[in-house]
């Protein structure tokens, strides 16, 4: 039976969701704290689980000025 609760296709179990949100845990807090230590909101690290939109916000926390930067030129 395609789709039935036997195949991947199915429900997932606890264990499923536990792996999932400790992965995404693991991402999410490291991803946080560089964040907020660069002046933005830990919240924008849900960008990085959105397909592309994670490369473009790379690409704007990349060229934005660090802190340390801010300092050196003030």
């Amino acid at each position: 039976m395609i789709g039935g609760p036997e195949t991947m296709f199915g429900y997932l179990s606890v264990w499923h969701w536990a792996v999932f949100i400790a992965f995404v845990l693991a991402v999410a807090y490291p991803i946080g704290r560089i964040l907020s230590r660069i002046g933005f909101s830990p919240l924008w690290s849900v960008l990085a689980f959105i397909p592309f939109v994670n490369l473009l916000a790379l690409w704007v926390v990349a060229l934005t000025p660090w802190p340390r930067d801010r300092d050196e030129t003030a």
